[in-house]
């Protein structure tokens, strides 16, 4: 029989968290053209519409620096639960606003919210997962995420049928339920085992292992064993060496797999996917479609988004991060630079003025549906590759001693460069026009050459095993398909069984939930 709470369940829950990352996505993307929003706050245009959007982001910058603390702390469950309290403020704040400057601070406030859950709840996941499954569990946060971005981009659609200021106040306080539920549902999830093992809650490690991989939480499994027995020796063998983990963070050894994790996430945000979540309103009235019709359209990208994530979720493990990675950057450049050669092709400046876009295909029907089709097929591209495998990659290449500590690091690169495109986009949609598209274009084709050079393959690893992988001493872009999988816990496991390797927890006896 299969047990209710599991490590798929467990995920599944800790995922509203991403879902809440995808409600901070669409909470502008199906309101910005309605008339209500725009008349209650004056038709921001340009950078003032830039600093609202944006706005989240810079929370999530803060949020995401301050989880290099609370992370260790106060665990990744109870700091991901100050992430839910916060959010809900911010929600409440957004609902009432009475004016652009109120609205920005709820949204920084949430942002807060945001940056600490989108810290803490891949390290969470990828730190209850089992090695052969980790991808798919750490997936289950991009998938939260682009059911949170259609879910929220359909409640807004729902609202805009209404004709009063409820247009933009309802959305933004019913994302606050996710938050509520998640908040509450966390008191029955185990802590991380590996947060445990750092705080010498030994007992309490071998209890929740136990019970994320047996069915009958049984201790004396030899795979929990095995796999006790490696955190524990991964941890000893850290703790001899430096001392200070910020000063650990940029050693010679360190700092490559810092800066790499950083890096997957800038170029994540620099594939141009969240300018299309964002302003796909924007973009889609400056290719021809018709106002009245915008909305509808650009929701079936949401849809694509949350379709084509499943298959990511479901095969990631088998794919590889490597090929997803390379393969996802080459197809969405091509789409990108297609989409602004379609706009620079049969284009023109747009007659009607104080519109948030000055270019604008007229009486070209073939170019508009070409547009509509490519934008839809790169959101597909995205949710197959880098999507889910940006959350997935940087809490696998650190140690647990500064994961933590380079997760949040590399999540606040992240909502900076974010917070950099919520910005500057509306002005440079005004601009430069169709040349936004060919500039991340371009930015997929440098994540390509990174990629290819700089990134290892991590897939089928235990965490404790990934130091091997990054000083294997193979020229990286050798790696394309991966190393063997593999069995160096089934082989401490067989030792374990034949008694040739004993393990004796240390500690008294802890409890399971706490």
């Amino acid at each position: 029989m299969i047990r209710l709470l599991n490590v798929y369940t467990i995920s599944a829950f800790a995922a509203l968290g991403g879902m809440l990352i995808g409600f901070d996505i669409s909470s502008m993307s199906g309101i910005i053209g309605t008339e209500q929003y725009k008349s209650y706050f004056g038709n921001p245009l340009g950078m003032v519409q830039g600093g609202i959007t944006s706005a989240m982001a810079g929370g999530s910058v803060i949020g995401a620096l301050s989880s290099i603390f609370l992370g260790d702390w106060l665990s990744r469950k109870v700091a991901i639960q100050l992430g839910t309290v916060l959010w809900c403020i911010g929600a409440t704040v957004q609902s009432t606003s009475n004016g652009v400057a109120m609205l920005i601070i709820g949204r920084a406030i949430s942002g807060i919210g945001v940056g600490i859950l989108s810290t803490l709840v891949p390290i969470y996941q990828s730190e209850i997962a089992p090695r052969k499954f980790r991808g798919r569990i750490v997936s289950f946060q991009q998938f939260a995420i682009t059911c949170g971005i259609m879910t929220q981009y359909f409640i807004e659609y729902g609202f805009s049928f209404l004709h009063s200021e409820v247009v933009f106040r309802g959305p933004w306080a019913i994302q606050a339920a996710p938050a509520v539920i998640l908040f509450f549902s966390l008191f029955l999830l185990p802590r991380s085992p590996r947060w445990l093992a750092s705080k010498d809650r030994w007992n309490e490690v071998l209890n929740v292992l136990a019970f994320l991989r047996t069915p009958n939480s049984d201790v004396n499994d030899a795979l929990v064993l095995a796999e006790y027995k490696e955190i524990e020796d991964q941890l000893m063998h850290e703790r001899e060496g430096t001392s200070n983990s910020f000063r650990e963070m940029i050693s010679p050894k360190m700092r490559k797999r810092v800066f790499l994790s950083m890096a997957i996430q800038i170029w994540d945000q620099l594939s141009g996917m969240n300018v299309m979540m964002y302003y796909i309103v924007y973009i889609l009235s400056s290719a021809g479609v018709e106002n009245s019709n915008s909305t509808l359209k650009s929701s079936i990208q949401y849809v694509v988004n949350v379709v084509m994530t499943i298959p990511s979720i479901l095969w990631t493990d088998r794919w590889g991060r490597r090929p997803t990675l390379l393969i996802g950057a080459v197809v969405m450049a091509f789409w990108l630079f297609l989409i602004g050669g379609l706009l620079m092709r049969y284009g023109e400046p747009n007659p009607i003025a104080n519109q948030p876009y000055t270019w604008i295909i007229i009486g070209h029907p073939t170019a508009t549906r070409s547009i509509l089709a490519c934008s839809y097929l790169a959101v597909a591209t995205f949710a197959l590759s880098w999507g889910p495998v940006g959350w997935i990659y940087p809490p696998e290449i650190v140690p647990l001693r500064i994961r933590a500590k380079s997760v949040a690091v590399a999540t606040s690169a992240n909502w900076a460069t974010n917070f950099a495109l919520g910005l500057s986009v509306p002005p440079l949609l005004r601009s430069i026009q169709w040349r936004v598209f060919f500039i991340f274009a371009s930015f997929n084709i440098g994540a390509f050459i990174h990629v290819y050079f700089g990134a290892p393959e991590t897939t089928r690893r235990t965490l404790e095993e990934l130091d091997e992988v990054f000083e294997y001493g193979e020229p990286l872009w050798k790696s394309f398909f991966g190393r063997p999988e593999s069995n160096t816990l089934d082989m401490l496991a067989r030792d374990i069984e034949q008694g040739a390797v004993k393990v004796s927890p240390r500690g008294s006896r802890g409890v399971l939930s706490t």
